[in-house]
């Protein structure tokens, strides 16, 4: 038996990349997929992801809505809830990266990632934490990043909102485990996507590589099967807690 068979998954920013994978990888395992995407440019994309999602033989819909707006995302739960008629897993995925030192950095760059990463994952938790209360269960996994708990030059404003993420993960686990919902985070760490095409790109992809244990970049399924197994009961008794998919570079 499939370990999500009836479930309904919400994933944002799941156009490409990690978000993508991972609303495949829970669908495969029999989930329903609601996902995000906000921009234009990323509407073919997601209409292919919803094809190919309905191909597996569940339900799945795009709904294109900014996670960063608290009432986009009310109205956007709220449609899921009546499409759907439930809400057992929230994947808070959406992300964005404007790197910049900090003496560069403008405010607006500050706020935009910080609208994006951050507060995203507290419109969407507030919206969906009202069903899954109703229901006495629930899983929430929000994506933080190995950035978040390491830091890194350039990067204060994305490490920032990570970091971020995993303190609220935290008080969230503690606020509702007495209901059965559970509120854990990823951390992954280099992942070869659309986002960090820059992997690859001479001495600065190989002295990131150095670093790594494993001795390789991460791929988006591997990051989809540890939310797959957050997602699902095999992993009943963990909340609170953030999984560091980095291949080692959290040692």
């Amino acid at each position: 038996m499939k370990l999500l068979t009836g479930k309904v998954a919400i994933v944002t920013g799941a156009a490409r990349g990690i978000g993508a994978a991972i609303a495949l990888k829970l669908a495969e395992q029999g989930a329903n997929i609601a996902f995000t995407y906000v921009s234009d440019s990323s509407a073919e994309k997601a209409v292919a992801l919803e094809q190919e999602i309905i191909s597996l033989g569940v339900k799945a819909k795009a709904y294109q809505t900014n996670a960063g707006d608290f009432v986009a995302c009310e109205t956007f739960v709220n449609t899921v809830l009546a499409e759907f008629g439930a809400i057992d897993i929230c994947v808070n995925n959406a992300g964005i990266s404007k790197d910049n030192l900090l003496l560069r950095m403008t405010a607006d760059q500050w706020d935009e990632v910080m609208n994006t990463n951050l507060k995203s994952v507290f419109n969407m938790t507030k919206q969906v934490i009202r069903p899954m209360m109703k229901a006495k269960s629930g899983s929430i996994i929000n994506m933080s990043s190995i950035i978040g708990i390491r830091g890194n030059a350039g990067q204060s404003s994305y490490a920032a909102s990570k970091a971020g993420i995993i303190g609220f993960t935290k008080s969230i686990a503690l606020e509702l485990g007495s209901r059965n919902i559970r509120c854990n985070a990823i951390a992954p760490g280099f992942v070869e996507t659309d986002m960090t095409h820059y992997l690859n790109e001479g001495e600065a992809g190989k002295a990131f590589l150095d670093k790594i244990p494993l001795g390789r970049f991460g791929k988006a399924e591997e990051i989809a099967n540890t939310t797959l197994f957050l997602a699902s009961d095999l992993s009943s008794y963990i909340t609170g807690q953030v999984i560091s998919t980095c291949g080692g570079l959290n040692i």
